[in-house]
């Protein structure tokens, strides 16, 4: 009688918990818990980078966040100048652009953003042949010039684009003769 009575006890209290998960839903994210997640995604290290990247990868846990996940990439300057991969920095940017602009608090982080921006670009330059690596450096700088300067990498000129390939064939040419 002592385990039958437990088990009715047990079994009401599972159906009460299910019906008040089904009666409350869990509590819509707060505009600091979204403004926390933001600016966690939105630093200057690799490990804000990853968790950025693991979370654009798979964006339904994110879901209830309402975070603006689109991007034009590097504007209308190459997203991959010189073969350099730039495109996911670019995309990064645009993230925190978008998502600071839409709750308000762009002017007071746009310098962190494009600081984690130019850090994104050093860490893809480092991926490279040290022979090619300033031609890579070069462009990162120029690329966060721009959006430092004028808020877009749109500004980024073809001669200083040039200006990077040639000294990329120029450490190439070198590295082939030694």
């Amino acid at each position: 009688m002592p385990r039958r009575l437990a088990t009715l006890i047990a079994s009401g209290a599972l159906a009460l918990l299910a019906t008040l998960a089904i009666a409350s839903p869990a509590a819509a994210v707060t505009p600091a818990q979204r403004l926390s997640v933001l600016s966690s995604w939105t630093q200057t290290s690799a490990s804000s980078y990853n968790s950025w990247n693991s979370a654009r990868v798979n964006r339904a846990p994110w879901a209830e966040y309402n975070f603006n996940w689109s991007t034009d990439y590097c504007s209308s300057s190459p997203d991959n100048p010189l073969g350099f991969t730039f495109n996911l920095g670019c995309y990064r940017h645009d993230f925190g652009y978008r998502n600071y602009k839409a709750v308000g608090q762009f002017p007071a982080n746009k310098s962190r953003l494009d600081s984690a921006f130019y850090a994104d670009l050093k860490r893809v330059c480092t991926t490279y042949n040290s022979v090619v690596r300033p031609a890579c450096y070069s462009l990162a700088w120029t690329y966060y010039q721009a959006v430092s300067i004028f808020g877009s990498v749109a500004a980024v000129q073809q001669a200083d684009i040039d200006r990077a390939a040639r000294m990329k064939a120029q450490a190439e040419a070198n590295a082939a003769t030694h």
